[in-house]
């Protein structure tokens, strides 16, 4: 049976790209990748040719996931299965296989209206990647790109689609977060990292909560940490440690209002 084995790029409609680019390279040490008029900025974080993509528009939110489908096989049988449990699953064309710098792919959507591109074949760039602003590096090659939280009117719906390609769960987190605001929420993975999605039935303005990226060591979280705090960035979390992932991070508010976390030393786990 197909499976996905990593998130791996995510895909942003902003509004302000200068904004964003200040943000993502300037403040916590993205790369810059592609540039196109037409298309916004694509961002590094090893070496492949993107990890994050930012299109210009005026939504401010999450625009799609791709899920790295690991064969052509397990592709083609992830789109046999979700068309039978009565899911749309289309094949992309020519052009946006192009776009999106891989072999192949076919694009559906969860039950929360999220865009999914299941593929295979995101292509390296020709450049060594380096990242100037890390001392360390940033950590995909155990886990993909990094995790996102959806929030969800349905999260049963959600898990279940979300299992259907290869998710299992990881465990569940129920608290007050603040007065009379309790956040029920479920873990998934799909390969050693702790968690790549995760879910929860809470009120959102936004398709997405936040996306994580990780680096590989914790002194550079504290100093993305200093340049947002030095640049006013709004932070909806300080630092700290989850009890679940025990990632060691800080969440910032993006320039679309929704957040990124930054971290170090997530916990990688086994079935």
């Amino acid at each position: 049976m197909g499976r996905v084995t990593e998130l791996g790029y995510i895909g942003f409609e902003v509004s302000d790209l200068a904004a964003w680019e200040r943000f993502a390279v300037d403040l916590l040490g993205l790369v810059p990748g592609a540039r196109e008029a037409d298309r916004g900025l694509a961002l590094r974080l090893d070496d492949r040719v993107h990890r994050m993509l930012l299109e210009q528009g005026p939504a401010d939110d999450l625009a799609f996931i791709g899920f790295d489908c690991g064969s052509a096989a397990s592709l083609d049988e992830l789109r046999a299965s979700l068309g039978a449990a009565g899911h749309t699953v289309v094949e992309g064309d020519a052009a946006l296989a192009a776009r999106r710098r891989v072999d192949r792919l076919a694009v559906t959507h969860d039950p929360a209206g999220n865009r999914v591109e299941l593929y295979v074949g995101l292509a390296c760039d020709a450049a060594p990647f380096a990242a100037p602003r890390l001392r360390s590096r940033f950590v995909t090659d155990a886990g993909g790109a990094g995790h996102a939280f959806l929030p969800t009117e349905d999260r049963a719906a959600m898990l279940g689609f979300y299992q259907a390609i290869g998710f299992r769960i990881s465990d569940y987190i129920r608290q007050e977060v603040a007065p009379g605001m309790v956040v029920d929420a479920v873990f998934t993975h799909c390969n050693p990292r702790h968690h790549t999605l995760a879910f929860a039935a809470l009120p959102s303005p936004k398709r997405i909560h936040h996306f994580m990226i990780e680096v590989a060591d914790a002194v550079d979280v504290g100093q993305a940490h200093d340049r947002v705090q030095d640049a006013g960035v709004p932070l909806a979390l300080s630092l700290g440690a989850h009890p679940n992932d025990r990632m060691f991070s800080f969440y910032a508010v993006t320039p679309s209002g929704f957040c990124l976390e930054f971290g170090a030393g997530g916990r990688l786990i086994e079935d």
